[in-house]
């Protein structure tokens, strides 16, 4: 992969395909029974975009307007040759892995084809296995080779191509882009994405961004599996059949197969159990799995989405999670950073909600005044945007005229709560220590000058706001202001 450096034309024109849809097969054979065949193996392998050429000179023009992922290509064809047509494939095509598929048992002809460039050479007939598996590989290739021309295209431009996919997430953070344009890097392969983040940070917004970036045909299908035993997790993504247990009175399809050719979201997955990694697990390495009461293998097409709170190495380490579970679920893996990390959304998410929180209460929307973002700036937001929005809905309802007020606000953080979530109370509270003093050890009465100009500077001048972070009381304050003036 490290060797891998696209010129001009082939960046731009992977820059162009990954905005159209997922990456076809072409199979290009005289043959038209070897083209039904092979399509029809692919298609039951949960392969479904194929496409079929049964004359060579068709092949180029097409490859001009199609985003094409891999061609599996017959040596001996009229017109022209499949050796006259592998050399201007990989010239002019590096990135799109050849498989050659032919009758001709020569080694001379296989060497010859695969210093030319073809990714395999399989020789007719070919084991239903074997062909899959080439196919399979042959397609990974090429999706890596694409990130890393997109990754790299938006490195240089520093920008996200398809906003509209991000719309329902409101942020101006950079870290934020940068998740961004990390989705629309993965969107488009078929690999399992796990998203992490701290409970409320939006992890299915971007779920959903990731499947509306990848151009997949199905639909986005959600499920929390954290309150599923392993029977209910099995019944809610397999489904059933009729009579395969007392109550089953009717045959269910399952969640699996409501996602086909979409995207399957799995919401808190670190809660899954024992007995359901190992058949999420059977899915994600065979593509395939069982409804209950049937001993007949389903293909699954949709792509699996995971998201949790948990730190997932560490419960790997514990042994509560399946290490082979979790590198196969992590095969592309975002990462949501907490609102504290991003305190310049939270003027436009406090202005976002104020907006819907007055629609949905039938209200006008209430000023909020310019000391309320300096309060909530200093504050850790353990729920995230999750806890904003609650805060902001709650100061709305009870709001009856004028500028906001921010009573309900200080209520909901607290000052017991405010006070002991600083970094600095953090930090004694783990016994390491707080200060550094390089030279003398400053006076009690320097001390306090410097932890109230701190505290005045972390609040923006609001007098209420830097006593809550001292853990006074607003005239103790004042008290001590006065000492020092």
């Amino acid at each position: 992969m490290s060797g891998f450096q696209p010129t001009d034309t082939e960046r731009a024109h992977m820059n162009n395909t990954a905005k159209r849809d997922i990456p076809s097969i072409l199979l290009v054979d005289d043959e038209e029974q070897i083209l039904f065949s092979s399509s029809t193996l692919l298609r039951r392998a949960a392969i479904r975009n194929v496409q079929t050429v049964s004359d060579s000179r068709e092949v180029l023009p097409l490859l001009a307007g199609e985003n094409v992922g891999t061609i599996v290509l017959d040596l001996f064809m009229p017109h022209v040759s499949g050796k006259e047509l592998l050399v201007e494939l990989c010239r002019d095509y590096p990135h799109i892995p050849v498989i050659v598929m032919t009758a001709a048992d020569d080694l001379e002809t296989a060497v010859d084809c695969m210093k030319m460039g073809a990714f395999d050479y399989l020789l007719k007939p070919v084991e239903n296995a074997r062909f899959i598996s080439s196919v399979t590989k042959a397609l990974e290739i090429f999706t890596l080779k694409n990130q890393v021309a997109l990754l790299e295209h938006h490195l240089f431009n520093d920008r996200v191509e398809q906003p509209s996919a991000f719309k329902a997430i409101v942020t101006a953070s950079k870290k934020m882009q940068t998740v961004f344009q990390y989705c629309e890097v993965i969107g488009k392969s078929r690999q399992p994405v796990l998203i992490t983040g701290e409970t409320g940070t939006g992890k299915e917004l971007v779920a959903r961004a990731v499947h509306a970036v990848s151009g997949l045909s199905g639909k986005f299908v959600p499920v929390n599996v954290a309150g599923l035993d392993d029977n209910l997790f099995t019944d809610t993504l397999f489904g059933h059949r009729k009579g395969a247990y007392t109550g089953a009175e009717e045959t269910r399809r399952g969640l699996i197969e409501s996602a086909a050719d979409g995207t399957l979201f799995l919401d808190e997955i670190g809660d899954l159990s024992e007995s359901s990694q190992v058949k999420l697990l059977r899915l994600l390495q065979e593509q395939e799995y069982y409804s209950i009461g049937s001993d007949i293998p389903k293909k699954s097409s949709a792509r699996i989405i995971a998201s949790t709170n948990r730190d997932m190495r560490a419960e790997v380490s514990r042994g509560t999670f399946r290490r082979d579970l979790y590198y196969r679920i992590c095969a592309h893996r975002v990462v949501i950073p907490p609102l504290r990390e991003r305190s310049e959304d939270i003027p436009l998410l406090v202005e976002y909600f104020l907006q819907s929180a007055s629609k949905k209460l039938g209200k006008r929307r209430p000023s909020p005044p310019p000391q309320l973002f300096a309060l909530l700036s200093i504050y850790p937001f353990p729920g995230n945007v999750r806890e904003l929005e609650a805060m902001v809905f709650d100061a709305v309802a009870r709001h009856t005229s004028g500028v906001l007020s921010m009573t309900s606000f200080r209520e909901a953080i607290g000052r017991e709560n405010t006070a002991s979530s600083l970094p600095a109370r953090e930090t004694v509270a783990t016994g390491a220590h707080p200060f550094q003093f390089p030279g003398n050890i400053p006076t009690l009465k320097d001390a306090e000058t410097l932890l109230l100009n701190e505290a005045l500077k972390r609040s923006g001048g609001n007098q209420g706001i830097a006593a809550s972070l001292l853990g006074i009381s607003r005239s103790a304050l004042n008290k001590r202001l006065r000492k020092t003036d």
